[in-house]
């Protein structure tokens, strides 16, 4: 009896530990580290431009030219991205035949 709810409590850890709701970004195998440096330094120049336009206190002479520096790299980064390619569990609702209502 011990042995089988030992083997019942491991079952539940183990499955609870390997759920969708827990994996992370380390878990994701689509892209390669490349993609995902770009791809974070994209999201951190985004954040610093956001950070940079909400502040009334800093002078807009001296935000001005790092948002615009900001924003070139950020083009400059999307542009060495290769399109992405997710893969879905379900088919695209393109792919689907139309419905038509009468």
């Amino acid at each position: 009896m011990t042995g089988r709810a030992t083997c019942a409590i491991f079952a539940c850890l183990f499955a609870a530990g390997l759920s969708p709701a827990r994996a992370q970004d380390a878990w994701y195998f689509g892209h390669d580290w490349q993609w995902q440096a770009t791809h974070q330094a994209i999201y951190d120049l985004g954040n610093r431009v956001a950070y940079l336009q909400a502040d009334p206190e800093i002078d807009d002479g001296y935000k001005g030219p790092i948002i615009s520096a900001a924003h070139a790299e950020m083009l400059r980064l999307r542009a060495e991205l290769p399109p992405a390619h997710w893969r879905w569990s379900v088919p695209c609702c393109y792919s689907r035949r139309p419905i038509h209502i009468r």
